[in-house]
């Protein structure tokens, strides 16, 4: 198939603002860097770091910070064309502490903000049908108008052959009722045809019930209410995608299949300054592979490579790896 994209992702987007001071208590920092990031920006950077032709369906206010997001990406090469800006929003914002190795917290500031005020008309507005790849994520779902204009998004481009990619993207703060987010997107698995994500998130996609108190940092924190991993994965690929990708961190990453095979990447070792958006980094780098018609676990691999070498900086979207990079630290790595 022909297309103008190799990839377009939908959702949000945000100024990043990472503490300076690493290692430092959150109420401690006295100072941050400023970097642009959400799960799609930073995947779809993250997919044009590596060669492919991206777009971006997000929307920013008509702020400084809409400003500052969009002149980042037509740096990247990103495709802003279709990035509306949202008169009576604001650009969405994270501040985030870097306190390694397992300390990362963060603060989303997203009432009103303009990418949860995507509409249908944005979508038709769109090339979304003109993109070999669409992802979209969970949190794009999590309030309306955004969650009907994702699902019409997901509709047109199933219909003109676009693959449709879903990453989990459980952020259990954005949603007015932690349950409800399994629902939601169980209803559109049908139309899905690889979903990433993690442990955790994969239990909150499978679930049908949900104790909000048992959930923390959006951490399931009390497993037996999620049940046991085997059974959620089960119960997404009856659904209907035809793969599933486990990011398991530290110990990289398999991709289940519908006949019930696993596929294993392993992982890369590298020191660890800062987790937040190896995530998404590894999505990047799994997206390229399967674009490139690799088989799903050197795509994990690939992934894994990506999410490595971001781990071991301290931010998002703005320290995405190039091909070069990349595909150098796995060969220095021993190879696919």
């Amino acid at each position: 198939m022909n297309t103008r994209y190799d990839l377009i992702t939908m959702g949000r987007s945000s100024i990043d603002l990472y503490s300076n001071d690493i290692g430092t208590p959150f109420p401690e920092i006295t100072n941050f860097g400023a970097f642009v990031g959400g799960c799609p920006t930073n995947i779809v950077v993250g997919a044009a770091r590596l060669g492919l032709r991206t777009g971006l369906l997000t929307a920013v206010g008509s702020d400084p910070v809409g400003d500052f997001v969009l002149r980042f990406l037509d740096n990247e090469g990103v495709e802003t064309a279709f990035i509306p800006r949202k008169t009576d929003k604001r650009t969405s914002a994270v501040v985030l502490g870097i306190e390694p190795p397992d300390r990362f917290p963060l603060v989303f500031y997203r009432d009103g903000c303009a990418d949860i005020a995507l509409t249908i008309d944005d979508v038709n507005a769109a090339s979304i049908t003109d993109t070999k790849a669409l992802l979209i994520s969970g949190t794009g779902l999590s309030r309306d108008p955004s969650r009907s204009a994702t699902l019409y998004a997901v509709e047109r481009a199933k219909e003109a052959g676009v693959e449709i990619l879903l990453d989990v993207d459980f952020r259990a703060d954005q949603w007015d009722d932690p349950r409800a987010f399994g629902v939601t997107l169980r209803s559109m698995l049908h139309n899905v045809d690889v979903v990433i994500g993690t442990e955790d998130e994969l239990k909150a996609l499978a679930l049908t019930s949900m104790n909000q108190l048992a959930i923390r940092d959006s951490q399931i924190s009390d497993p037996s209410i999620a049940g046991d991993l085997p059974s959620a994965i089960r119960r997404v690929l009856a659904s209907g995608p035809s793969a599933l990708v486990l990011k398991e961190g530290a110990e990289g990453a398999s991709v289940h299949l519908p006949d019930g095979q696993v596929l294993r990447a392993a992982p890369f070792q590298v020191n660890v300054v800062n987790i937040l958006g190896a995530g998404d980094a590894f999505a990047a780098g799994f997206i390229y592979g399967h674009l490139q018609g690799w088989s799903w676990d050197k795509a994990a691999r690939m992934g894994n490579a990506n999410g490595a070498i971001v781990v071991t900086r301290q931010g998002c979207a703005n320290f995405m790896p190039t091909e070069q990079e990349t595909l150098a630290f796995v060969e220095s790595q021993g190879g696919f």
